[in-house]
């Protein structure tokens, strides 16, 4: 990077960041499909391989994650994809016995075993026949010495709803009927060997088009999150960045959080019960784990959706591209619901590379103001700051009479948890707020850097906020 010091958390990051800054730049130069075979060697210009055996197997793998730049496989309906030859390095995962067995006299662990896959050498040392294993960590469990371990790689471990399994050619095999596009398998793969499809590309269409016609506005409607990230540069100087890019104009969606905390707040008290609907990823997980509570998902889209179809509706020629931490945006506007409303999604690790394709320095510029939003609209970036804003939503609408009784879930694993009791009838709560991402958006895997800074940082954010209720923000929104 020339001139934004951004400093990401990983060096797969970097790479990822590489990769899609260069196809950005051969994008906005029409010379992409040109020199698409070259990229690879622009990367890694020298004959000496960077992190594989050899600079061959590099640049094929180079050639993959461009393919992924440039949206990746279109018979794969899953925004997240695996890149079978780059997921080569990690162990064989599953159950096996360590050098902590002593060989003793118990077997207890054969015993445990149903399937005959404990055997034993004449050292009396167990071993596990993987042919016969099905994985059922019973032989683990009866261990004195805790000497059978389960090697789970990075994904499996990231992946909380299991939808990562190993593949017969030892490669990551995603089960998209339950993967709910999260990226947390993403961000945790050490090789960058699973990515999530990008339409960099679809952007950069959108802005030329713009740019050749004046009654086409592209809109960028920001995640409140952004307040997180880009810490080189003021969030003013961000502004100025994306106009330069090409952008009509650049609005919060934490408006959208508002617009949808005054509505979720006046449903839950007609419903008594609620699961969010903010966060795609969660919303998902509940389709596809705990489809009874269907009928109790917030009809309400979400905050993205919410003010997208606000600026298609009150716009002529208006195209939205979205911008923020999240994966599963990815995968959300291609639902009917919210397909006619937004054209395309960006993370903050892609719109690192829209800048510095264009060698826009943020820290350079002037600031522009961001001001569209109140506090709690604001608020939605972090874990909680939606039960914040439906507390204050029935408060503003005199919804008193309602008791709130929150179910905060940080995570998709106290998301299944309170999932879970509420399908038995044990939750005592009346509204779940389901965020798939450790911290809520600001975990999220299209972040630059994830931190627990990240939180102080989106609530100063919204102290600065000039409309300090939702309903202030909501009625100059109607006003305009």
């Amino acid at each position: 990077m020339e001139k934004n010091a951004i400093k990401f958390d990983t060096k797969v990051q970097i790479l990822k960041y590489k990769v899609l800054k260069e196809v950005a730049r051969q994008a906005w130069k029409d010379t992409l499909w040109e020199n698409l075979l070259d990229i690879p060697k622009i990367i890694v210009p020298g004959k000496e391989p960077t992190m594989r055996c050899c600079v061959y197997k590099e640049r094929a793998i180079l050639a993959e994650r461009v393919k992924i730049a440039m949206g990746g496989n279109k018979d794969n309906h899953n925004i997240i994809e695996v890149i079978d030859i780059a997921c080569d390095e990690c162990p064989a995962a599953g159950y096996e016995v360590t050098s902590s067995c002593r060989g003793c006299l118990a077997h207890r662990c054969e015993e445990a075993c149903k399937r005959g896959a404990i055997s034993f050498d004449h050292h009396h040392v167990a071993h596990i026949d993987k042919s016969k294993c099905v994985e059922c960590g019973m032989c683990s469990k009866v261990c004195p010495y805790t000497a059978i371990v389960n090697r789970k790689r990075p994904c499996q471990n990231a992946c909380k709803i299991k939808a990562i399994s190993i593949s017969e050619d030892n490669a990551a095999k995603i089960d998209n009927e339950k993967c709910i596009s999260c990226g947390a398998c993403v961000y945790q793969c050490p090789f960058g060997a699973i990515m999530d499809k990008s339409f960099i590309i679809n952007v950069i269409d959108l802005i030329k088009k713009s740019q050749n016609n004046s009654k086409y506005k592209v809109y960028a409607v920001v995640a409140p999150s952004i307040s997180s990230q880009f810490n080189y540069a003021k969030l003013g100087q961000v502004v100025t960045g994306l106009k330069k890019l090409g952008f009509f104009t650049v609005i919060e969606a934490a408006l959208g959080a508002d617009m949808v905390a005054q509505a979720e707040s006046k449903e839950l008290t007609e419903k008594g019960f609620l699961t969010s609907s903010c966060c795609p990823a969660f919303v998902a997980y509940v389709k596809s784990a705990f489809p009874e509570l269907i009928p109790h998902i917030s009809h309400n889209l979400s905050p993205m959706a919410t003010l997208a179809k606000y600026i298609k509706e009150t716009t002529e020629n208006a195209k939205v591209v979205f911008i923020g931490p999240c994966t599963a945006k990815k995968a959300e506007i291609k639902l009917d619901k919210v397909k006619p409303y937004v054209d395309a999604v960006l993370t903050f690790e892609e719109l690192q590379a829209l800048f510095d394709s264009k060698e826009i320095d943020l820290a350079s510029l002037e600031e522009d103001v961001l001001d569209n939003a109140s506090y709690f609209g604001r608020i939605f970036a972090r874990s909680g700051g939606l039960s914040d804003a439906v507390k204050e939503g029935l408060k503003e609408q005199n919804l008193t009479d309602f008791e709130l009784k929150a179910c905060v879930c940080n995570g998709i694993e106290e998301c299944k948890m309170a999932l879970f009791k509420k399908s038995k009838n044990v939750l005592n709560a009346n509204f779940i707020e389901g965020m798939a991402c450790i911290d809520g958006c600001i975990g999220g895997a299209g972040c630059l850097t994830h931190g627990e800074k990240n939180k102080k940082q989106v609530d100063e954010y919204g102290k600065e906020a000039i409309e300090k209720s939702i309903s202030d923000a909501v009625s100059v929104l109607i006003r305009r």
